[in-house]
């Protein structure tokens, strides 16, 4: 039965809400749990079907991940401070997600590194560059995410990258940047990018391991390459 509550909304609205007390989060699409998020709706649609704008505004629910305030606001439906809810619990739930585990990563190969970034990476609309930092027997000592935006040697410059390689007294780093096309292809920028840091290592005796590239569900490792060989 539909029922009218305070603000207008139909009662089939608190649905999501009442399933995820139910049968837990995990049970939600990801339009239910962003109706979740958002609590209301404006007037003019339910919250439900801003939910659902949403989600079809994006194309993918991964298209979150980097997604920025003013694109969420492009949607119809989407006013500031809807867009400040879903922005701060997307940043929310990046930040979980790179919690580090109780036991310290050990990175052996460049699909160990593959692996440990390319379901948070692979969908990014942007390409990021990381930088995994490594203790003398390659456990992950922090990760830090250096640039977001294309890449090119003015934007990743290896001041930034090695400072808090420094500061957590790290013996290498692994350089990871993914390429939104999908194709984990080295761009010549990739290339240069990758000697760059390499002789800025060497100066301060912090080992570049490897660059990894990550694409759709495959990578590129420009040490295997033959790329980081002077």
């Amino acid at each position: 039965m539909l029922k009218q509550h305070a603000g207008g909304e139909r009662a089939v609205e608190e649905a999501p809400r009442e399933r995820l007390l139910r049968l837990g989060p995990g049970a939600l699409r990801a339009d239910e749990l962003l109706a979740c998020i958002m609590q209301s709706g404006n007037g003019k649609q339910t919250v439900h079907e801003i939910a659902r704008a949403v989600v079809q505004g994006v194309g993918t629910i991964y298209s979150l991940a980097d997604i920025e305030v003013a694109e969420l606001l492009s949607i119809p439906g989407i006013g500031q401070a809807k867009a400040i809810q879903i922005a701060a619990a997307v940043e929310l739930g990046r930040r979980i997600a790179q919690k580090p585990p109780a036991h310290k990563t050990q990175i052996r190969t460049a699909n160990d590194a593959a692996e440990y970034v390319m379901d948070r990476m692979r969908y990014l609309k942007k390409e990021h560059f990381v930088t995994l930092l490594l203790d003398t027997k390659h456990h992950v000592l922090a990760e830090d995410t250096s640039s977001i935006g294309s890449l090119d040697a003015s934007i990743v410059h290896p001041r930034e990258i090695f400072r808090r390689a420094i500061r957590c007294s790290a013996s290498g780093i692994l350089c990871i940047h993914n390429h939104p096309s999908g194709d984990p292809s080295p761009s010549p920028e990739d290339i240069a990018v990758t000697k760059r840091l390499m002789d800025a290592g060497k100066v301060l005796g912090i080992d570049v391991l490897d660059h990894i590239v990550i694409g759709d569900g495959r990578f590129v490792s420009l040490r295997a390459g033959g790329y980081m060989e002077h």
